[in-house]
């Protein structure tokens, strides 16, 4: 009886030893076909399997370690995935590679990881900065230019507070220049405060270059401000971002405004349908220079299950003055206008 008891008391010790600390292997596969036209430089079209529409796909490896007196060590490791070819997209665990501690005075986090502006403004995007087609993260002008938010910071330390009604957050990512403690270094600060139905959000980051020889250095400044209001069935969206960038080199400061409006309806449990446009106002240029592109956004999402959907979108941008422009946030524009559309499926665990 006492062997008996005994090994009935190492196994609760196991389980609750086990029960302290936890390590989640998740991830998202998201697989679509595509269809664009003016695709290259002679306007042809084209039809592709692509890799992520609403989401890029992924995996990871999420854990926490319960240390007592409500204080928990936290991991995250993510990778990203080309879905069509079965590829790394980019570096084994490029998305996130951190570990931090979580307790009554928040959440702190040191390594590689999404920027607070990333985290903050993620919420007031309708399409959840989506591929396929959103542009909360960046504009679609084209060029030698992308004006747009941090997304993902090495060398960081991040921190983020949830209070009731409120939450705060910081990143700053050292820039790791001998010498020069300014060259390459991120700084972010952010702040979200919600209600009931309604939810607004401000961040301001500053975004410095690596140094060239004289030692100084292009550097971003990049205000976002957003707002959302639940009507039940339907959510309402408005996001607007300040972007300016001083070039060590010399020259005019690159500036413009992005503004996007959108809203999700709930048509049925099952379905969810998305619009919104998205308007870039590209600044301090010579007359007829700006391309003030927008972006037209359309998407229906079927809920096969909590973890699977379908989805078909089509997105349509347009510039000025015969400028460059493409639906793609990413991809080159090869004309003053494009179309595109895609349906798919994505599969959550």
């Amino acid at each position: 009886m006492k062997k008996l008891l005994g090994a009935a008391a190492l196994v609760g010790m196991a389980s609750a030893a086990h029960a302290q600390t936890s390590v989640t292997v998740y991830g998202l596969l998201d697989a679509n076909i595509t269809y664009n036209n003016n695709a290259d430089a002679n306007k042809n079209s084209q039809f592709k399997l692509n890799s992520g529409g609403m989401n890029t796909s992924r995996f990871g490896l999420r854990g926490s370690e319960d240390l007592g007196n409500g204080l928990k060590a936290i991991m995250q490791l993510e990778g990203g995935i080309l879905l069509d070819t079965g590829a790394s997209d980019g570096d084994l665990f490029g998305r996130q590679a951190n570990v931090g501690l979580q307790g009554d005075f928040g959440r702190v986090v040191a390594g590689r990881s999404y920027s607070t502006t990333y985290d903050f403004i993620l919420p007031f995007d309708p399409l959840g900065y989506a591929p396929q087609y959103s542009w909360a993260t960046s504009g679609g002008a084209t060029g030698n230019r992308k004006d747009g938010m941090l997304t993902t910071i090495s060398n960081l330390l991040k921190y983020q507070y949830d209070g009731k009604g409120y939450k705060l957050g910081a990143t700053y990512g050292f820039g790791e220049v001998a010498g020069n403690t300014s060259g390459n270094a991120k700084a972010i600060i952010a702040a979200s405060v919600f209600d009931g139905p309604w939810a607004v959000v401000a961040t301001y980051e500053q975004n410095n270059s690596a140094p060239i020889a004289n030692g100084s250095y292009d550097q971003a400044k990049v205000l976002h401000l957003g707002a959302t209001y639940d009507l039940g069935d339907a959510k309402l969206f408005a996001g607007y971002r300040n972007f300016k960038k001083t070039l060590a080199a010399g020259g005019a400061d690159q500036r413009s405004d992005m503004l996007w409006l959108g809203a999700n309806y709930n048509v049925a449990p099952a379905w969810t349908l998305t619009g919104v446009y998205y308007y870039q106002d590209i600044k301090n240029v010579a007359p007829g220079a700006d391309a003030d592109p927008g972006l037209l956004s359309l998407r229906a999402k079927y809920a096969l299950s909590k973890r699977t959907d379908l989805y078909v979108a089509g997105g349509y941008a347009k510039a000025s003055n015969n400028k460059l422009t493409g639906v793609s946030r990413d991809d080159a524009g090869f004309a003053s206008s494009q179309s595109s559309v895609t349906a798919g499926i994505q599969h959550r665990f």
